[in-house]
């Protein structure tokens, strides 16, 4: 999906989650590509902060997106 449709259906997944699973989870855009989307979130985990929506399009050659979910680090 372009990035329009990737940014809407991560804002209905959002609205979606219950509340445990978003603070559990992080969801984001990440390029459609898997060797992409494994860089990007490789670079993410670094530091989520630093990161926005758009931040995948720096990793994306091709403009094709998706929305994935993956359990957040914790600090124990």
């Amino acid at each position: 999906m372009n990035y329009q449709e990737a940014l809407r259906h991560k804002k209905e997944s959002e609205q979606n989650a219950d509340e445990s699973v978003a603070k559990l989870f992080h969801i984001v855009i990440t390029p459609s590509n898997t060797d992409e989307s494994a860089k990007f979130i490789e670079d993410f985990l670094k530091s989520p902060d630093s990161f926005d929506d758009e931040s995948c399009k720096q990793y994306s050659s091709d403009d094709d997106y998706e929305v994935v979910s993956f359990k957040r680090e914790t600090a124990d």
